[in-house]
């Protein structure tokens, strides 16, 4: 039901997103620095949590939605582009490192966990990324919209908590090397960017629209 070009869309949209700093990786990056890779860890699976609630949440509303109020899907499809478009300007104009962490207070696994699911689930790029983005890789004339919007999820959702991983347990390694050598720090801003820009245009141009189910 899924076509190799969507889950490769949402390989690549999910990537780079991921790779731009938000409330998500300042979260992990923090408390791995400040507390030990297990301390983030622990993070990273509140926020796996927070994912999963909203794959499940976002497209068990999908299907019933296209077909309601087929209108919406430029609304959202605009929304998606405009959304990008703003993360590809922050990521270029932006002048401090996700790595660059001040001291926190330590916190118990389970606060580390709740607050995981709590920085997810208030994350408005986690929200616009099911609401308006993986939408657009949904073919309705492809089976069903459930199961795809699920299965486009969880693409997400690995490429995510993937990233996530290699970021919390490399982050005071990454923070030291950045340290150092801030020209790396404005070649990730640019290579975001650009990689940003590039699909909110894509998604800008992209004249498909959904068939009413």
């Amino acid at each position: 039901m899924v076509t190799m070009t969507a889950v490769a869309g949402v390989f690549a949209v999910a990537l780079a997103m991921v790779l731009t700093p938000g409330p998500n990786m300042v979260y992990l990056v923090s408390r791995s620095i400040s507390q030990g890779r297990v301390a983030g860890l622990v993070s990273l699976g509140g926020v796996g949590v927070g994912l999963v609630v909203y794959v499940v949440a976002t497209n068990l509303g999908l299907a019933a939605l296209f077909a309601a109020v087929p209108a919406l899907y430029a609304v959202i499809k605009t929304a998606g582009a405009c959304y990008l478009a703003w993360l590809a300007w922050t990521a270029l104009r932006g002048s401090r490192s996700v790595f660059e962490v001040s001291g926190l207070q330590h916190d118990s696994n389970t606060r580390l966990f709740t607050m995981g699911i709590l920085t997810n689930l208030l994350n408005p790029k986690m929200a616009v990324m099911y609401i308006s983005i993986i939408p657009q890789f949904i073919d309705p004339a492809a089976g069903s919209i459930l199961m795809q919007g699920l299965a486009l999820g969880g693409v997400q959702i690995l490429v995510g908590l993937t990233v996530n991983a290699l970021i919390v347990l490399a982050a005071g390694s990454i923070a030291m090397f950045l340290a150092s050598r801030p020209s790396w720090i404005k070649l990730q801003r640019y290579v975001m960017g650009t990689v940003l820009g590039l699909l909110a245009v894509r998604l800008a141009v992209d004249p498909s629209r959904p068939v009413p189910a």
